[in-house]
């Protein structure tokens, strides 16, 4: 019984990382379903322009008016959070996804903790090449 125990024990912490490794990744999927709306919503904003000063944004089943520069403002903050959101849940998706092929035993995966260069790292690069 001692044996059964330990390989159900086993089991049920593999499942549990497998499904916060999958609750991560939906998360990041409907976040980004709301970033791609908001993007659309700026572009729509950007696109009217000699429309009224006023236009209609809804807030759950809520039609309101409110001034195109405070719902411009309104949508770009949300995009920096949900951004930062995003950014947020795929450095922690990183570690969980680790966890889970320790649990299994299966080897790290290698590059998988690559980031970016950044701005300043893009340009130093760019001025040594002299581009």
């Amino acid at each position: 019984m001692d044996e059964t125990q330990k390989v159900l024990q086993y089991l049920t912490e593999v499942e549990e990382a497998a499904e916060d490794v999958l609750a991560d990744k939906q998360q990041i999927v409907d976040l980004d379903v709301k970033r791609n709306r908001n993007r659309e919503a700026l572009a729509a904003l950007h696109r009217d322009r000699d429309e009224a000063d006023k236009v209609k944004v809804c807030f759950g089943n809520m039609f309101i008016k409110l001034p195109r520069t405070t719902t411009k403002q309104m949508i770009q903050k949300d995009q920096e959070q949900l951004d930062k959101e995003i950014n947020d849940l795929r450095k922690r998706l990183k570690a969980k996804v680790n966890r889970l092929n320790e649990l299994q035993g299966k080897p790290e995966l290698t590059g998988y903790n690559l980031s970016p260069l950044s701005t300043e790292e893009l340009k130093s690069i760019n001025k040594i090449l002299g581009r």
